[in-house]
């Protein structure tokens, strides 16, 4: 893929429509779980149905490995927060620069400030590869 594509592809073509989210009350080893058995490795946090965090396997790592925090812990200790989202329209080359900035690998992704998927890293590569 030439730089020009990577300008050209936009977030929504690549993007992961399928989310699923929970209550900040959740606890990580029901995350994990969800993790699990959906084969993913984020899941966003809702509180009155509005998104507010999300919990990524790396956050497992970083905050209930690194700590030794409980696998009861909730959502809202171990989240990031707040959510750093990218709009649907942009190109994947803008999903690329605010994963640098922000040293992340996963992007909520909005749509008219409402979010609608994500995007990972993973699908950036995947993107580069073809």
């Amino acid at each position: 893929m030439s730089q020009q594509d990577f300008n050209s592809v936009l977030i929504q073509d690549v993007m992961t429509r399928a989310m699923i989210t929970v209550n900040p009350a959740t606890t990580a080893k029901q995350i994990a779980k969800m993790m699990e058995q959906g084969g993913i490795g984020a899941i966003f946090v809702k509180e009155n149905d509005n998104p507010v965090g999300i919990v990524t396997d790396r956050d497992f790592a970083t905050k209930i490995a690194a700590n030794g925090l409980s696998l009861e812990t909730p959502a809202s200790k171990i989240m990031s927060s707040p959510l750093i989202t990218i709009n649907h329209n942009e190109p994947i080359s803008a999903a690329a620069e605010r994963m640098t900035e922000k040293k992340i690998r996963k992007l909520a992704v909005t749509d008219n400030g409402k979010i609608v998927g994500i995007i990972t890293s993973t699908d950036l590569v995947t993107q580069l590869a073809k």
